[in-house]
């Protein structure tokens, strides 16, 4: 399948600056510069490997190992598990740690001592 950029990201894919702080990510990932809105730049003809990917920097799994939450790049939470969002709500979604790793290491702590299995 041929990928082309989206019509209206070709600004956006021209920016090549998202490599500096995130050497390994995606090439077709892009920042949205001044916000912390992030983009895939080929959306609309993204390979299939891209539409079976969940995109995500915690994985966030119970304790029978079924998936119940994804934290995305931009310190969001994606969850339908009550007990999860209710720790996200009271524990962590204020949690200002500007560094990414301590702030990912505290996430898993604090995950890890709730009973949920966490992966990078």
């Amino acid at each position: 399948m041929r990928v082309t950029v989206d019509p209206d990201k070709h600004e956006l894919f021209d920016d090549k600056s998202i490599f500096e702080k995130l050497p390994h990510t995606c090439p077709f990932f892009r920042h949205q510069p001044g916000s912390e809105k992030a983009y895939c730049t080929v959306h609309l003809t993204r390979p299939e490997i891209c539409r079976d990917y969940g995109c995500w920097r915690l994985l966030i799994l119970n304790h029978t190992g079924r998936r119940v939450g994804r934290i995305k790049y931009i310190r969001t939470l994606c969850s339908d598990d009550a007990l999860l969002t209710k720790i996200w709500e009271s524990c962590i979604e204020e949690h200002k740690e500007p560094d990414d790793k301590k702030w990912e290491d505290e996430m898993c702590r604090i995950l890890r001592r709730a009973g949920y299995t966490v992966r990078r």
